[in-house]
C-alpha cells in the first residue's frame, strides 16, 4: 500500500486437486475454469489487487503450465511502480525435494520475503470463489498486534468435518483452539449450531511467520501445513486471532451476495457454485463493476443465437453459437450447441460442441469435449456410471478432450486419435 505498511501477497496454488478430477487431470486446481470466462485463481488475485496488495507471488507445483501461462499473460502489473504478480514454481532451494506442505512451500520461498522485506505477509489460498477486501482484515490485524490473523466464516456445525475449525476466546477475537476437520467441535457462543471455519486466508506479521516456519522445519513430527501446523503452533503461543468474514464489506456488493464464499474443491461444490450464478437474482453475482473479477478472454466475437436457439437462466460466454435450447447452464467461450440439442443444468468449458439432437443434463464438460449428434449425457444413469466420472451428488464429469460415444462404446480422447 502506497504510504502505508508494506504488504507482500503470497498465493498458495500448488495443490493437486484430486477431489476435482477429471478437471484437474491435466492442470492445477487454481487454473480450472469457473463462471464461463474466469480461472479460479482470478478470484483471489482480484481481491488482493482490488485491495491494494500489488506485489504478489503465486506459489505453484503440480501440473502448473496452464496456471503459469494464465498468470503470466493475464496478470501484468505496472513495473514502473514496482508492482507485479508472478508465478513461482517449486525450485528445490533447500535440497532435492518438492514442497512437503503449504508451510514448507513458503519456507522454501523465503527468498521472496527477504527480497521484499515487507512489514506484513498476506497468505491466501487460490481455489475459492468469493469477494473480500483484505484491507479490512489487515487493519484489524495491525490494530490488534497479533502475530497472525486468520479469516473465519460461520458454517453449520454439521459441516465442521470438512474444514479447519477455529475456537474463539471469550473476547471473540483471540483464537483459543484450532482443530483440523473435527467430527464434533463446540458451537459458537450464542450460536451453538455454528462454528468458525478457516477460509485459508491469513495475515502475518513478517517476523512471526518467518520464526514459525523455521521452528516448524525443525519439527520431525510436523506435517508442514499452514492450517495443520503453523496456525495451531501460533494459537498455543496466544498470538493468533480470528477475523469474522461477516464483517467484511466490498464496494458494490448486494445484500444477497455479501459474505459469499465457496470452497469448490469437489465436483459437487464446483457444480453448486455455478448454479449460484444463474438465477435472475443470483446468490453470487459476477456483475460488480466496483469490485471486478479480472481475467482475459481473448479476441472472441459476441455470442450468437441462430435458428431459433435460446438460452434462459444461463451465463453464455463470447464466441458461443447457440442453435439449440440451453437452460440453467454456464457456457464458456466458443461453445457450439447445434439445432435440436438440449443443454440443461450443465457447465460447458471452452470449445465444447454439442451435436444436433444431443442431450446434456447435470454435467460438467471440460474443454474440447465433443458430444456427437443424438448422444445423451445425464439421461441413462447406468450408462453414465459406466462411461464417465459421476460424483456423490450425481454430477457427471468429462475430462479435457474426451469424446462421447453415440452407441455406448468406450469413450476416446483427443490424444488417442490418429
Amino acid at each position: 500500500m502506497r504510504g502505508g505498511p508494506s504488504v507482500l501477497g503470497i498465493v498458495l496454488a500448488g495443490g493437486e486437486g484430486k477431489r476435482l478430477m477429471p478437471l484437474t487431470a491435466d492442470r492445477a486446481k487454481p487454473a480450472v475454469t469457473f463462471g464461463g470466462t474466469y480461472r479460479l485463481v482470478d478470484f483471489v488475485l482480484s481481491n488482493l489487487v482490488n485491495g491494494d496488495i500489488l506485489r504478489i507471488c503465486v506459489l505453484t507445483q503440480y501440473k502448473s503450465h496452464s496456471l503459469d501461462r494464465h498468470v503470466s499473460t493475464t496478470w501484468r502489473m505496472s513495473s514502473l511502480l514496482g508492482n507485479y504478480v508472478t508465478p513461482v514454481p517449486a525450485q528445490q532451494r533447500l535440497g532435492p525435494r518438492w514442497y512437503l506442505g503449504s508451510a514448507d512451500a513458503i519456507l522454501q520461498s523465503l527468498n521472496l520475503v527477504h527480497d521484499e522485506q515487507p512489514d506484513y505477509i498476506a497468505v491466501f489460498g487460490a481455489d475459492h470463489v468469493y469477494r473480500m477486501d483484505p484491507r479490512h482484515m489487515l487493519a484489524r490485524h495491525i490494530e490488534s498486534g497479533a502475530g497472525v490473523t486468520v479469516a473465519g466464516i460461520r458454517v453449520p456445525r454439521a459441516d465442521a468435518s470438512q474444514f479447519g475449525i477455529i475456537t474463539p476466546a471469550g473476547d471473540g477475537r483471540r483464537v483459543e483452539g484450532f482443530l483440523e476437520k473435527p467430527a464434533n467441535p463446540p458451537g459458537l457462543p450464542g450460536s451453538p449450531n455454528q462454528v468458525f471455519a478457516s477460509m485459508g486466508n491469513y495475515v502475518f506479521t513478517t517476523k512471526v511467520l518467518v520464526d514459525a516456519l523455521q521452528r516448524d522445519a525443525e519439527d520431525p513430527d510436523s506435517v508442514h501445513d499452514m492450517g495443520g501446523s503453523i496456525l495451531p503452533s501460533l494459537t498455543e503461543r496466544g498470538v493468533a486471532q480470528v477475523y469474522d468474514f461477516a464483517d467484511n464489506h466490498v464496494p458494490g456488493e448486494t445484500a444477497r451476495d455479501h459474505g459469499y464464499w465457496r470452497d469448490v474443491g469437489t465436483l459437487d461444490a464446483y457444480y453448486e457454485a455455478h448454479m449460484d450464478l444463474i438465477s435472475d437474482n443470483p446468490v453470487f453475482t459476477l456483475d460488480n463493476r466496483r469490485w471486478p473479477i479480472y481475467t482475459h478472454s481473448g479476441p472472441l466475437p459476441p455470442a450468437r443465437f441462430c435458428a431459433g436457439g435460446i438460452a434462459s437462466e444461463s451465463v453464455v460466454g463470447p464466441g458461443c453459437v447457440i442453435r439449440g435450447q440451453v437452460t440453467r447452464s454456464v457456457l464458456s467461450p466458443g461453445v457450439k450447441v447445434a439445432e435440436g440439442a438440449v443443454v440443461q443444468g450443465s457447465v460447458l468449458h471452452d470449445n465444447v460442441r454439442v451435436g444436433r439432437g444431443a442431450v446434456v443434463r447435470g454435467a460438467v464438460l471440460d474443454k474440447n469435449v465433443d458430444v456427437p449428434p443424438g448422444a445423451t449425457i445425464g439421461v441413462n444413469p447406468e450408462r453414465d456410471e459406466e462411461l464417465y466420472t459421476v460424483s456423490k451428488g450425481g454430477v457427471i464429469a468429462l475430462g479435457k478432450g474426451q469424446q462421447v460415444p453415440a452407441d455406448g462404446t468406450s469413450p476416446t480422447y483427443a490424444s488417442d486419435r490418429p
